[in-house]
């Protein structure tokens, strides 16, 4: 129950901590923040592939399946918004 506890706490201060940095952060940086957040999902991806590879049990095989299919779409989301903001600072012809 105290390890439960703990770690609990720690997610609810990374997910206070992340809202404040994110807030902070101003429009014109959102573009070089969100390649930075792809490159993560990326390398959360590769491990979920390596994890979801081994097959200990089919309880882990069907999580690992879950956390690639969320990962992709991440991964995947990100770049298109990244290129959608791109865009935006294309010439008008």
């Amino acid at each position: 129950m105290e390890a439960f506890v703990l770690v609990l706490t720690i997610f609810l201060l990374s997910l206070f901590v992340g809202f404040e940095v994110i807030t902070k952060v101003p429009p014109l940086l959102h573009t070089p923040l969100m390649s930075g957040a792809n490159a993560i999902s990326g390398i959360t991806l590769v491990g979920t592939l390596v994890t979801s590879g081994q097959q200990l049990t089919t309880f882990t095989t069907i999580l690992g399946f879950i956390a690639v299919a969320m990962a992709t779409a991440n991964v995947v989301g990100g770049f298109l918004l990244t290129h959608r903001m791109l865009g935006m600072f294309r010439r008008k012809d």
